[in-house]
């Protein structure tokens, strides 16, 4: 076998396993692609992750994933080795980590310290504008942590009650739609009655 036949060969093991982690995935790319590339195939990978088709569809074609997403997992490979850890956790999603790939190894160590900071994660939209703003010179440090404190819908606070647990405080036979107006206007007397609790107390 040559180099890049055991490359492919390699690669093409990997892919037979149940699970294979993304940046297993990006990194098998890679190699795939770079071994082609030495043996005189073309391999345009120069579009953006969203752009135009790429020529990549022998692979695609052996592997089951299309040419952009090919193209995405590549990107991967660019990331710091944290940013990647927690794209193998889907704790970073695919989409926005691709964004941050494009950004500098000191801007990811920055986006990086700002996810830690907050306890959350960027979202696409918010990893596209960090990395436009990167690419137009005017990402700092607080530019970024301006942009990850803002409030995402899926980190709003939620409050989850198993049925079974309230159903015995709740009227027979209320709507379910009408369960949370329930529940608000008890709290609130609830609320009330011990305001007065403490003013009587406090009177004494």
């Amino acid at each position: 076998m040559s180099r890049e036949e055991a490359i492919v060969a390699m690669v093409e093991s990997n892919f037979q396993r149940t699970k294979v982690l993304p940046s297993e995935k990006a990194f098998a790319y890679k190699m795939r692609m770079d071994a082609l590339k030495r043996q005189g195939q073309r391999t345009d990978l120069t579009s953006c992750p969203v752009g135009g088709k790429l020529s990549v569809t022998t692979v695609s074609e052996e592997f089951g994933d299309s040419e952009r997403q090919i193209h995405r997992y590549i990107r991967l490979t660019y990331l710091i080795p944290e940013l990647l850890n927690y794209v193998d956790e889907e704790k970073l999603k695919l989409r926005p980590a691709v964004e941050i790939s494009y950004l500098n190894e000191e801007s990811q160590k920055s986006l990086l310290d700002a996810i830690n900071d907050f306890e959350c994660f960027p979202s696409q939209t918010q990893a596209h504008t960090i990395r436009k703003m990167f690419e137009g010179g005017t990402l700092s440090i607080d530019v970024i942590d301006g942009i990850m404190a803002q409030e995402k819908p899926n980190q709003k606070e939620k409050l989850i009650f198993k049925a079974e647990k309230i159903r015995p405080y709740l009227p027979k036979g209320i709507p379910a739609e009408h369960v949370e107006e329930y529940v608000c206007k008890a709290l609130s007397h609830y609320g009330k009655f011990l305001m007065r609790q403490r003013q009587e107390r406090d009177g004494r």
